[in-house]
């Protein structure tokens, strides 16, 4: 005879509860309140680390400068909801829905939020270190000023995302759609981009040394004044880029497409151009791979 599975359903936990009721539960020890109701509550500055609400309704709640390490909010209702400054460290956020939700300054470092919805979400100066937001959207989502670094974004959606000054060092990009996001003065070292698609979008300032971007889709985009040093651009497209007064010192460029590029002014000392395509660009005032200056009189 086979012996039943075990009940994983919470123990007596009514579908609605209120503030005062999942508090005490809470202090008792119980942590399972999968599925309840609990819109518009206060839940600012509470201590519930480790409490299971998974496919709850929280639409609306406040967590501002709560602490919820290792909460599980796996698929909930997350809309509107307020974690301003809230401790998620390995929280468990794996398909939630946090569309339009505020996210400032919250510590999410090492959280799991695969394919979450994020639209319009706020995450400034929010800590993302080493989350894994794998096929999570994010797009016209605010990331200024956040921490990404070593984080994995991998075939991830941020159309229109401002990340204007995130650190994302070491992040893994890979295959993500990202047209027209706005990277101004971001930090994106040893980043991985292979295969992103990135048209249209503004890395203005931004620090892409070391950074791996081989089969990436980067027409039309902002590198004036880009840091490229030694990244990998090897069979891209920057049709129609801005790339005046970018740092290009030693960045791999083979076979990719750079016609009608704006290369005014770029440093291309030591720079790989084998088989690329540099037609129609203005090259004026550019330092080639050999040292000539383009257009000096020397």
């Amino acid at each position: 005879m086979e012996t039943p599975p075990p009940n994983t359903q919470p123990l007596d936990v009514p579908a609605e509860l209120t503030v005062a009721e999942l508090l005490d539960r809470y202090a008792a020890g119980e942590r399972d309140f999968r599925g309840i109701q609990l819109i518009g509550a206060d839940l600012s500055q509470q201590t519930l680390s480790g409490a299971n609400f998974r496919q709850s309704n929280l639409q609306n709640t406040n967590f501002s400068g709560a602490i919820l390490v290792g909460a599980n909010f796996r698929e909930a209702k997350l809309t509107d909801v307020s974690f301003e400054r809230a401790k998620l460290v390995l929280a468990n956020l794996i398909g939630a829905d946090l569309a339009d939700a505020r996210l400032m300054g919250a510590d999410l470092s090492e959280a799991g939020m695969r394919s979450a919805n994020l639209v319009r979400a706020d995450l400034s100066e929010a800590t993302l270190r080493e989350t894994n937001l794998n096929e999570a959207v994010l797009d016209h989502a605010t990331l200024h000023r956040a921490v990404l670094s070593e984080a994995s974004l991998s075939r991830g959606r941020m159309l229109a995302t401002d990340l204007q000054e995130a650190n994302l060092e070491h992040a893994n990009l890979t295959s993500a759609l990202m047209n027209r996001a706005i990277l101004k003065k971001a930090v994106l070292v040893e980043a991985v981009l292979t295969g992103a698609t990135l048209e249209g979008a503004n890395f203005e300032a931004a620090d892409l040394s070391r950074a791996k971007l081989s089969s990436t889709n980067l027409v039309n985009v902002n590198l004036a004044r880009a840091n490229l040093r030694g990244a990998n651009l090897s069979w891209s497209s920057l049709r129609g880029a801005n790339l005046r007064g970018a740092t290009l010192y030693r960045t791999r460029l083979s076979w990719s497409n750079l016609s009608g590029a704006d290369l005014t002014d770029a440093v291309m000392i030591n720079a790989k151009l084998d088989y690329t395509n540099l037609r129609r660009t203005d090259v004026q005032g550019t330092i080639m791979p050999d040292g000539f200056t383009m257009g000096s009189q020397d």
